[in-house]
């Protein structure tokens, strides 16, 4: 099971003032609970946000740490209060929910929804550091600042301290610390302040650091009173004595001077700084006292101020942290996990490729045999339920994998296949399911499915589905292609669903070993309780034969059909060391995460209602927080169509006239594909050594159904090979490894391809138009 430890980061905008005639602008600071997705889970708060004073649009410093796994659904609930002063009547401005799995996947890792009564919440998730790097701790001290109150007050001045965060759009700034205030003062002497190095310069004591100090304002528009540039390695060699107390006997050689606009605002000295801990770091001793040592925020501010939002608030008279903690949680380096494979710790994550805007695509492979009986008949594997609505297993299967990996797809379109079926008595190992080469979400899915059935397919067999796996891998490579040019990069994950074993093992290894160097993982699910001994064996040849990199995954539905989660966890669980095999075996790095200015703009759920979670909080006088009841959300039902895809049943079809025959409908499969019998077997009819299910009469195929005698046709379309690939079968003479010059049957100019290895000797292979 892989596991990534993330980081939630808040901010909010325009939320609507609670607090009241006369009474000024709320305070508001948000509370996150981890949401319980199946029984015997329980939810939990993870904490709250420091209160920030006065301010509709806060940007909180607090961040929150939670688990991640790339296979289950994990929700977290943010609901924002406005602090009153007892604090078991503080009122609620709004609340949101978010799903880990749906923010990582959206652009920049930030997912914005609206709230009810007015405002946006904003959710920014992030890897969370992996291993400590020791604790900088020091102290700065002001000298002879500028007052920027006007004529008749004096400065209130705070400082924050921003990492620089390197991405797409550019270098900008994220704060992770918020000093207290020093009221009346413009010669402060701060608190010790002590930040984690790897979330402050990710263990790079020469990456910049900017500290900007500013006059607090009680209706939030803080006055910028300057900034430097520097690092914890300039922090660290500007450090002086901090004389006798009195400004005037402190040495300014190493001072930072203060600027705003080009012009002087003070000096700031360093009177303390010193680095304790860390992997390769010498210790320098205890903290020195006074220090409460903490872990670095990662601040909203930078991917905040990217989409205009104002400057980041806190609550007057106190350091903004992200929470206390003991300085034996982040002074002791974290051992390497044991049996950790050399140069394993440099690997990247599969968080990493998230953040850098990796596109999942999938593409669905159905089993269209006769073995699955009847699909009008009830208790068959095929039979769709049209006035229940209940969801036969290939739907159940499709659909919760499908909610799982379509998070992680920008345009939600997925191609859908089907294999083991005849047409106008051809079979065919690879159709087109539906009307357009890519269906809309998971209900096209669904509806494409569906529609097969009223296609005039006869079910037949045998099983196989090579040119599935021949065709995900070409679409795999193509995507990956255009994605590195254009800056980008793009996995794929081919799901089969069959209810048997595969005709031809051998064939069905040489497609995968073939496929093993694209970017493709495939997921098998058995569906029925055939005999699944041979898939599994698919699952375990490429590791104990050396077959290539290991891509697939077989799982039989049966002993997850009560638990979805338990069936995606199973299913999905590998894909994420499958992604950083693939990228990081060809030393692909993680691509900078989208920031700045490349997020100008993020699209906002409105608000759902449907979304609202049942959760009540509640609030002591002494500020504790508790759950009282809710905060939990059964994801282990598959659910039906109706809710599933959000529409009312489906009224029984009524009957019409097939359609007229369409030659090119199955031109390519027919033909151009190339797809040829065995020697001496008859086109359509079965290799040697095929044996009817137990129970069904010998002949092929079995139990020959033609569906669409009551049921409307749709387009004969329907069986059009996907139009980013032609299938190409090999001349004699030619062998894996070696060029072909061909010409694009669409743009009819020549082009040269490279023959995949594995494809045996007059083999069929997909090439990209």
């Amino acid at each position: 099971m892989t596991v990534d430890r993330v980081q939630i980061t808040l901010h909010a905008q325009k939320l609507k003032n609670v607090a009241g005639a006369f009474k000024g602008l709320s305070d508001p600071y948000a509370v996150v609970t981890q949401i319980a997705s199946e029984p015997g889970d329980s939810p939990s708060i993870l904490g709250k946000t420091e209160v920030i004073k006065n301010n509709l649009s806060p940007h909180w410093v607090k961040t929150f740490s939670i688990d991640y796994e790339f296979s289950k659904p994990t929700r977290i609930n943010v609901g924002v209060y406005d602090e009153v002063r007892k604090q078991k009547d503080n009122k609620p401005m709004g609340s949101a929910v978010f799903e880990v799995g749906e923010v990582l996947g959206s652009r920049g890792n930030i997912k914005a929804k609206k709230i009810k009564g007015g405002g946006t919440l904003f959710c920014r998730i992030q890897k969370a550091s992996d291993v400590s790097a020791g604790t900088f701790h020091f102290e700065l001290r002001g000298i002879k600042l500028k007052n920027v109150d006007g004529m008749f007050g004096k400065s209130d001045p705070f400082f924050e301290v921003s990492k620089q965060l390197k991405g797409g759009g550019g270098p900008s700034w994220q704060v992770v610390y918020r000093s207290e205030v020093m009221d009346n003062n413009l010669n402060p002497k701060w608190k010790p302040v002590s930040l984690d190095v790897n979330e402050l310069c990710g263990n790079d004591r020469y990456q910049s650091v900017l500290i900007t100090v500013k006059d607090w304002d009680k209706k939030g528009k803080h006055q910028p009173m300057g900034f430097f540039e520097t690092s914890v390695s300039g922090l660290t060699n500007a450090k002086v004595h901090g004389g006798t107390g009195d400004p005037k006997s402190i040495d300014l050689s190493k001072a930072f001077k203060l600027k705003k606009k080009g012009k002087l605002y003070g000096d700031i000295v360093v009177t303390a700084a010193t680095i304790e801990g860390g992997s390769g770091v010498s210790a320098a001793g205890a903290a020195p006292s006074g220090y409460a040592v903490s872990a670095a925020a990662s601040a909203s501010t930078g991917f905040a101020s990217a989409l205009g939002g104002n400057e980041p608030q806190y609550q007057h008279g106190t350091a903004a942290n992200v929470g206390a903690t003991t300085a034996a949680n982040v002074l002791t380096p974290m051992a390497p996990p044991q049996g950790m494979p050399p140069g394993r710790a440099s690997r990247p994550k599969f968080v990493d490729f998230l953040s850098g805007g990796l596109e999942l695509q999938l593409s669905v492979a159905v089993d269209f045999t006769g073995s699955n009986g009847d699909p009008r008949k009830p208790g068959t594997l095929h039979y769709i339920d049209r006035v229940k609505g209940q969801l036969n297993d290939y739907e159940k299967a499709l659909s919760a994998v499908g909610a799982i990996v379509g998070k992680y797809d920008s345009d939600q379109k997925f191609p859908m296949l089907g294999f083991g079926a005849k047409f106008r008595g051809i079979i065919n190992h690879c159709f087109q399911l539906g009307q357009v080469p890519e269906v809309s979400g998971i209900k096209g899915m669904i509806d494409a499915y569906r529609g097969t059935f009223k296609s005039g397919l006869v079910m037949s067999g045998p099983t196989v589905f090579a040119e599935a796996i021949q065709l995900a891998a070409a679409q795999a490579r193509s995507k990956q292609e255009i994605a590195k040019r254009i800056g980008q990069q793009a996995y794929h994950i081919l799901l089969i669903l069959t209810d048997g074993a595969v005709s031809d093992i051998n064939q069905t290894k040489n497609a995968i070993q073939a496929a093993s160097d694209a970017p493709l993982s495939i997921v098998i699910v058995g569906i029925g309780n055939a005999d699944f001994s041979a898939m599994q064996f698919l699952d375990d040849f490429q590791s104990q034969q050396g077959a290539g990199r290991d891509i697939v995954q077989f799982v039989e539905f049966q002993r997850y059909q009560s638990n979805k989660i338990h069936l995606t966890q199973a299913t999905l669980d590998e894909i994420p060391d499958q992604v950083v095999d693939y990228f990081h075996g060809r030393g692909l790095k993680p691509l900078p995460p989208i920031r700045g200015s490349t997020l100008s703009l993020i699209p906002e759920d409105d608000y759902n209602a449907d979304e609202e979670i049942d959760l009540t909080l509640g609030f002591g006088e002494d500020g504790e927080i508790t759950l009282d009841s809710g905060g939990m959300v059964d994801d282990t039902g598959y659910g039906d169509y109706n809710t599933f895809a959000g529409i009312t049943p489906m009224a029984p079809p009524a009957a019409s006239a097939p359609p007229a025959y369409n030659p090119a409908a199955r031109q390519v499969y027919a033909s151009q594909q190339g797809y040829t019998p065995q020697q001496g077997q008859q086109q359509g009819y079965p290799p040697q050594g095929y044996a009817p299910p137990q129970g069904q009469q010998q002949g092929y195929p079995p139990q020959q159904q033609q569906y669409g005698g009551q049921a409307p046709q749709v387009v004969a379309a329907v069986v059009a090979p996907p139009p980013q690939v032609f299938h190409v079968q090999l001349p004699p003479g030619v062998n894996a490894g070696q060029q072909l010059q061909l010409t694009n049957p669409r743009t009819q100019q020549p082009m040269i391809v490279t023959v995949p290895p594995g494809i045996p000797p007059g083999g069929v292979f997909p090439v990209p138009y």
